[in-house]
């Protein structure tokens, strides 16, 4: 059986000859702006019209639903529920959880989504890191886990959840990680 590499590397983000844009949202980005947006942009960097992008938002309360999500698990209806044809299961987005999208040509990198996956993983856990917090994997499990000891033993949160789609092997959606939701 294949396993993540826990040690990717992550020069999907690094900014050497290739020129990655990063924007940073300072108010509420809407779900649906946000979604046409990176769908242009994708398509846009695919020709080549583009640099990458990586975007950091925030929504306000809502749902993503993946292509794994299964209606029985969503345990509220508080707020709006999107389809977005990204991996993964049900995703809260709310204030205080930064979103990243990012954007990139993986032709221009490695094409091994595994590896792009782990890339994400070890992105969150390098940034976690340098605010003191130890993140950690989960062999069966994509996203980022913090352990809770003042909860008990064996006691975790997940802090970052990691949802991607790719098309024409430019990458779109991301990561969201839970800074003080």
């Amino acid at each position: 059986m294949k396993t993540r590499d826990e040690t990717a590397p992550l020069h999907f983000f690094r900014n050497d000859s290739r020129s990655v844009e990063w924007r940073v949202s300072k108010s509420l980005v809407a779900y649906e702006d946000a979604l046409a947006s990176m769908e242009r942009r994708a398509e846009e960097i695919a020709r080549g019209a583009a640099s990458e992008e990586i975007w950091l938002v925030e929504h306000p309360p809502l749902y993503t639903a993946g292509t794994s999500s299964n209606p029985s698990d969503l345990i509220s209806s508080e707020f709006p529920v999107y389809e977005t044809g990204r991996g993964g299961q049900y995703t809260y987005h709310g204030p205080g959880q930064r979103v990243a999208y990012a954007m990139l040509d993986l032709t221009k990198r490695r094409q091994d989504l595994r590896a792009y996956v782990s890339a994400l993983e070890a992105w969150i856990i390098e940034t976690l890191s340098e605010f003191s917090i130890t993140g950690e994997r989960r062999e069966d499990r994509v996203g980022v886990w913090v352990k809770r000891p003042d909860k008990g033993a064996g006691y975790e949160d997940k802090i970052a959840a990691i949802g991607i789609r790719v098309r024409k092997w430019v990458s779109f959606h991301g990561i969201s990680l839970n800074v003080e939701p």
